[in-house]
């Protein structure tokens, strides 16, 4: 080899690119290509390696899990705690004109609570009260609607009226006079219909309503066929505690005539109770011999102590 040879072989060497390092720009670009690279295999072989949120689910989807909700929860409300009602006569006006809707509480009495005088309740049929009457045929919506318990149903035969005396008490009324709860004659002027009077239709009593039982009247006393038309009937026109089916304390429709269903004043009487007359000549006995035992107890006392 001569010396030319040996120059150009020098020359080819020198003229070799050398290897440098790369820059940071390109060791990061090539970084970040190879994750994307990566993550993007990840992502479309198995899928678990994925970060993104979800999907929330489609109203439509979710609405059939709310109306199924929506209908328990009225069910349960309808079973345990208020109930609609409709006012089908005009036997308790002025306070309730046929068409009303009316909010009955079913609660309370699965807390042991019972009628008291003076409630607007609604009941079950005792048996032979309205047995001819017919009960309108409902459509599939109304059945529906009635089950959920927005609506009334209409296949139950369901009254309304109100209570005037309840288990252990004395009603009465005769002809031309008011009537009466263990001698308590009621002041009915702020309820019964206008024009009315207590009971010249149907006067009745004395008699005393069996304990567990009620004593009903409608506030339009000459348009209402009440505990005084169905005497003959066992139960002798009173109505079982367990027909009924709760306190309407509310007229909900329409709305104009919204208004709460109180109690009038006249059942606040503390001589309606039975319970307090039957009970007061036992107080006063005991109240009358207590100073006599405390007298005698003395004497023979002090007599001993002398002795």
């Amino acid at each position: 080899m001569d010396v030319g040879d040996l120059a150009v072989g020098a020359r080819s060497e020198r003229d070799e690119p050398e290897e440098r390092p790369e820059s940071p720009a390109a060791v990061t670009d090539d970084a970040r290509g190879e994750d994307t690279t990566s993550d993007s295999a990840g992502t479309s072989g198995g899928g678990s390696a994925s970060t993104g949120p979800k999907k929330p689910r489609s109203f439509w989807k979710e609405l059939p899990l709310l109306i199924g909700i929506a209908l328990l929860l009225a069910l349960l409300i309808k079973t345990f705690l208020v109930q609609a009602f409709s006012i089908p006569s005009d036997s308790m006006q002025n306070t309730l004109q046929r068409g009303d809707r009316v909010l009955v509480d079913k609660l309370t009495p699965w807390f042991g609570s019972e009628p008291q005088r003076g409630e607007v309740v609604v009941f079950h049929d005792p048996g032979g009260w309205l047995e001819n009457t017919a009960a309108p045929e409902p459509n599939i919506a109304q059945k529906f609607l009635s089950f959920i318990g927005l609506m009334p149903s209409a296949e139950e035969k369901d009254l309304i009226k109100r209570v005037i005396a309840v288990g252990g008490d004395t009603v009465e009324c005769k002809k031309n006079g008011p009537v009466k709860v263990n001698g308590k004659a009621l002041d009915e002027k702020s309820f019964v219909f206008s024009g009315d009077t207590p009971c010249n239709d149907e006067p009745f009593g004395p008699l005393k309503v069996p304990d567990g039982r009620i004593w009903v009247m409608g506030d339009h006393r000459q348009n209402s066929l009440d505990s005084r038309y169905h005497q003959e009937l066992p139960g002798h026109g009173t109505v079982s505690n367990d027909e009924v089916v709760g306190r309407a304390v509310v007229v909900a429709w329409p709305v104009d005539r919204w208004s709460v269903l109180s109690v009038p004043d006249t059942f606040d009487q503390p001589e309606l109770s039975a319970a307090a007359m039957s009970a007061a000549p036992g107080a006063l006995g005991l109240a009358g011999a207590v100073p006599l035992v405390l007298w005698r107890r003395r004497r023979l006392t002090g007599g001993r102590t002398a002795g």
